[in-house]
């Protein structure tokens, strides 16, 4: 891979899936709280960078109350600023109108990150290239619900839609614009 190189103001960093019940899951190759620390230290670079954090969480369709720990997990820590995204499905654009508010703020670029690599991660990465976002993934800062299944993803799917890189790469490559 050629050297990353990112505008902040233009990228979003979309973090998947952290709320507590989904961060307990077993996990592989990364235990979800190793996920969630690595993500908040990826929020708080974006920030500091002028990027913007986008939070997201699902909820159950059809159902009067979500299961407890459905809400983000407090290590999270949102900030005044951040988007929150309530998805009804895999993917975080559909139904969510996550599209129109990153069009709005000059967004171009998505970078992807949390749990679960091969669904909610993937989904999301698919649905940003087909409407014209590059996107990038941040390898080392997601983790799939098998070993297997998060390596096919990031070995083969994620390049063939956008840029893989480690945690580390994408700071250097926010940071070099600020």
């Amino acid at each position: 891979m050629g050297e990353l190189r990112l505008e902040a103001r233009q990228t979003a960093l979309v973090l998947v899936d952290l709320m507590s019940r989904i961060v307990a899951l077993e996990t592989a190759p990364l235990a979800g709280v190793d996920v969630l620390e690595r993500c908040a230290a990826l929020a708080k670079a974006t920030r500091a960078a002028g990027g913007l954090v986008v939070n997201v969480r699902v909820e159950r369709p059809g159902v009067e109350t979500q299961p407890e720990g459905s809400g983000f997990a407090p290590e999270l820590d949102p900030q005044p600023g951040d988007v929150e995204i309530v998805k009804r499905t895999v993917g975080a654009f559909q139904g969510t109108g996550l599209d129109e508010i990153l069009r709005s703020r000059g967004i171009d670029t998505v970078a992807l990150a949390g749990i679960a690599t091969n669904f909610g991660i993937e989904s999301t990465g698919r649905a940003a290239d087909d409407l014209g976002y590059r996107t990038v993934y941040i390898t080392d800062a997601m983790t799939g619900l098998h070993a297997h299944a998060h390596e096919f993803a990031v070995s083969y799917v994620f390049p063939w839609l956008g840029t893989t890189c480690s945690g580390t790469e994408y700071v250097a490559a926010l940071s070099q614009d600020s």
